[in-house]
């Protein structure tokens, strides 16, 4: 199902992979591929959750595409998506060296990369990106048996993305921030999964303090540790009353 906001049209593909085109054709997608969503092998741990299918999808039509961090990092997925006058805007610290997954270095992909780091800005084409802060807090419940944040300050980002007339916010792979409720953002797409991010009730919190024109959820129930209940979020949230939309197809 695509979304429509504000003359956008949003598709949600799964796991953390969103596409947006403008009426005028340009094309954004947010951390593309991993896990099947783009190869059409996806398939959910538990029969019948609420996701979007996997598919075999190439279209290599992106004008951008972003990447948060190192888990989000699938270079066959840029290579799927990315047309080839793509500029791709990087988290300054996604290193292929770092990950585990058979991917290659960003800067040997055959695109145009800008490195991002927090408050950085990326502007082409009447399009303006810019990198959030996307952390895990230390104290807080998302870390490992040692006590070590998934997702530590400086590991990731979320993007501001401003086009079309719209202002498209996704955290990245966060728990909820105060730089993210200062965003004035007319279309919000948290993570609901848990586990490494924000959960549902986070997420719902957050925009409640943004109070966008619409939320998308995304990066939920890909695998067993992102299940979570996308109606009860999507209840939650219609009840502050904020419009809400869910793109499981």
């Amino acid at each position: 199902m695509t979304v429509h906001h504000r003359g956008l049209a949003i598709d949600w593909f799964g796991y953390a992979t969103v596409r947006i085109e403008t009426p005028e054709g340009f094309v954004a997608y947010l951390d593309p591929g991993r896990y099947g969503v783009l190869t059409g092998e996806w398939d959910p741990d538990t029969p019948g959750v609420a996701h979007p299918p996997g598919r075999d999808y190439a279209p290599r039509d992106g004008d951008l595409v972003c990447i948060t961090h190192d888990h989000h990092y699938d270079s066959d997925g840029v290579r799927r998506v990315a047309s080839e006058d793509a500029t791709l805007v990087v988290y300054e610290a996604v290193d292929a060296a770092n990950v585990s997954r058979d991917v290659e270095p960003v800067e040997t992909l055959p695109y145009h990369v800008e490195r991002a780091g927090y408050g950085d800005e990326v502007a082409f084409d009447g399009v303006e990106v810019r990198a959030v802060p996307a952390y895990n807090e230390p104290d807080g419940p998302h870390t490992r048996e040692g006590g070590e944040p998934y997702h530590p300050e400086g590991f990731g980002c979320g993007f501001v993305v401003e086009l079309g007339g719209a202002i498209a916010l996704w955290p990245g792979d966060s728990d909820v921030l105060p730089a993210q409720g200062a965003v004035d953002a007319t279309l919000l797409l948290p993570p609901i999964g848990g586990s490494f991010t924000m959960d549902r009730e986070g997420a719902a919190d957050l925009a409640e303090t943004i109070a966008p024109e619409l939320v998308l959820p995304i990066h939920y129930n890909t695998f067993a540790a992102l299940e979570t209940d996308s109606g009860a979020f999507a209840a939650d949230v219609a009840g502050r009353g904020i419009p809400v939309v869910l793109d499981e197809r």
